[in-house]
């Protein structure tokens, strides 16, 4: 059920914020997350594809940059890949240090905190996705998430140390959380936030993620099927339909609709 913000204490939101680690090569850094993440009262850390190995939980050199947060690094889910990552997950924003001509809507960290913690609110699983030391998240990884977040650090020098920025993260959506928690509101872009009236509405009407994945599949083949969608050359077709979606917080039952009409579509070829 869903619980007003008088109701949903600052721990049980934090419960719902994951910090997703993609791709991470150092063990030094998944040690430092974890210490980052606890110092602002969260403990859901998940490694998607470590590139240090499943067994970076327990590097030596983790386990020393973690300086106490080691039942955190010591629960951290290991996943093989970024999607079983964001499984159950409403809402994942993409951090990048760079901008990107396609991709999910644009949002200041203060403002994505703020977005996560409405979706919290409501029960729903968010994540923060963090791409690797050197190459950072790529395009297709940075379309799977609902949101794409630059820290405006000094232009001159912008390099962020990956734990740095996880840290900068958790303290904003800590902040958020403790605003919430208080009955505080939150000004956040029109864009980006729950629409009016989704406040307080059920949770299980809004749908997740994986709703929405499956839903595009299903209607990339219909589109296909139509000959709308050329699969020799795309373009960016879905890109901009993957965008589309972001924006509107579809709800299971909206999404159900769209599944319908991609399965009539590719019924109805078969039929002919």
């Amino acid at each position: 059920m869903s619980q007003s913000a008088a109701a949903h204490p600052a721990s049980l939101l934090f419960d719902q914020v994951r910090f997703v680690l993609n791709e991470t090569s150092h063990p030094g850094n998944v040690g430092s997350a974890a210490r980052a993440i606890k110092t602002m009262g969260f403990g859901r850390l998940v490694l998607a594809a470590p590139r240090a190995g499943a067994d970076v939980l327990c590097d030596p050199e983790a386990v020393a940059l973690a300086s106490g947060a080691d039942d955190v690094l010591a629960n951290a889910w290991v996943v093989p890949d970024l999607d079983t990552a964001l499984q159950g997950v409403s809402w994942a924003v993409a951090l990048s240090a760079r901008s990107r001509e396609y991709g999910p809507p644009n949002a200041e960290p203060r403002e994505s905190a703020a977005i996560a913690v409405q979706h919290a609110g409501q029960g729903e699983a968010v994540a923060f996705v963090f791409g690797s030391e050197r190459t950072g998240l790529s395009n297709d990884d940075v379309e799977r998430c609902n949101a794409l977040v630059h820290i405006p650090a000094n232009p001159m020098y912008s390099s962020l140390n990956l734990s740095q920025a996880v840290q900068l993260i958790a303290y904003e959506v800590r902040m958020a959380c403790l605003a919430r928690e208080r009955g505080e509101g939150s000004q956040v872009a029109a864009v980006a936030a729950l629409p009016p009236g989704r406040e307080g509405a059920a949770h299980d009407a809004l749908a997740t993620r994986d709703d929405v994945e499956g839903m595009l599949a299903h209607l990339e083949r219909a589109l296909v099927d139509l000959d709308f969608l050329d699969p020799e050359n795309p373009k960016k077709l879905m890109t901009r339909l993957r965008r589309l979606f972001a924006k509107s917080h579809l709800e299971r039952e909206e999404v159900n609709i769209l599944r319908g009409i991609a399965k009539h579509v590719l019924e109805r070829r078969i039929r002919r």
